[in-house]
């Protein structure tokens, strides 16, 4: 029925056929729109949502993150999502602190926090490394794998202890790109860039 109708010059179409070529016409476009939309948020972006606090001060439970699937080389300083199977049976929230055959070293006395022997500049934490989960340090990162911590050092569960381990790169669901909140009194939506808070 819509062939025939669109053979028709524009001048001979009734008011219906008019209708039924617009609502066409729509329906085409939000399908496109819909399909795009779910191509972007499936391949590209994915928003996630925190719940817990061990990123405090970066993160709080509540938020809502937009995460890139596209980063494949994972890099100190990264947030990133994890879906690797762990002792909490879901995924979590962590900063990449050392990546593939970096040794990591941890005072807990001082809390400090070496990476092949330079200690790191972490002005992101929330407090010192003073909690030790069970890991004895100095670690050497395998391949394909990635060492991650909290910010929140004294409330978080991350490579310092078994429940977590080191972090398979299969197993980054992606790198936090923005923070997602409400941003004024008619409650749209802002974006906090994350690159301006990876640390470089």
């Amino acid at each position: 029925m819509i062939k025939d109708i669109t053979k028709k010059d524009k001048s001979e179409l009734t008011f219906r056929e008019k209708a039924i070529i617009n609502v066409y016409d729509m329906a085409s476009v939000l399908t496109v729109a819909l399909v795009t939309i779910m191509l972007i948020f499936t391949f590209v972006f994915r928003i996630v949502g925190v719940v817990g606090s061990s990123m405090v001060p970066t993160l709080h439970d509540g938020d809502w993150l937009m995460v890139s699937a596209y980063d494949s080389n994972p890099e100190y300083g990264q947030v990133v999502i994890v879906t690797q199977p762990n002792w909490f049976n879901e995924p979590i929230v962590k900063r990449i602190i050392a990546t593939e055959n970096q040794t990591v070293d941890i005072n807990f006395s001082t809390g400090d926090v070496y990476v092949d022997g330079v200690l790191l500049d972490e002005p992101y934490i929330n407090n010192p490394t003073t909690n030790n989960e069970g890991v004895q340090f100095p670690v050497t990162v395998p391949e394909g794998h990635v060492f991650v911590m909290g910010d929140n050092r004294q409330g978080s569960t991350d490579s310092r202890s078994d429940k977590i381990g080191f972090i398979d790169e299969n197993y980054i669901l992606g790198v936090v790109k923005y923070r997602m909140f409400a941003g004024d009194e008619y409650g749209r939506v802002k974006l906090n860039s994350f690159s301006d808070w990876k640390v470089v």
